[in-house]
């Protein structure tokens, strides 16, 4: 399901969708991309404290979602994710 988030993403930069919120965070560029990450960490931190699993899940799927946008903004493959953590592995 990563991988065909990551697509969908990429698929609403290529092609997108008239008031989508996928669209007005890639008009609103990597700074705000950026910001929205943090945010999201934060919420995820802020659930692992006392809201329970279920909402850690919730907030975590944000922050995947919104770090794909980033990714995708800065032309950042899934697969180039996949190769540094494979190096970082084999040291």
């Amino acid at each position: 399901m990563l991988y065909k988030l990551y697509e969908i993403i990429e698929g609403r930069k290529k092609d997108p969708k008239p008031g989508s919120y996928t669209k007005s965070l890639f008009d609103a560029g990597t700074q705000r991309a950026s910001q929205k990450v943090g945010e999201e960490a934060i919420e995820v931190i802020i659930a692992a404290a006392d809201q329970g699993k279920g909402r850690i899940i919730e907030e975590a799927s944000d922050l995947i979602y919104h770090l794909f946008v980033l990714l995708v903004l800065e032309g950042i493959s899934l697969d180039e994710l996949e190769s540094e953590l494979e190096q970082r592995h084999a040291k």
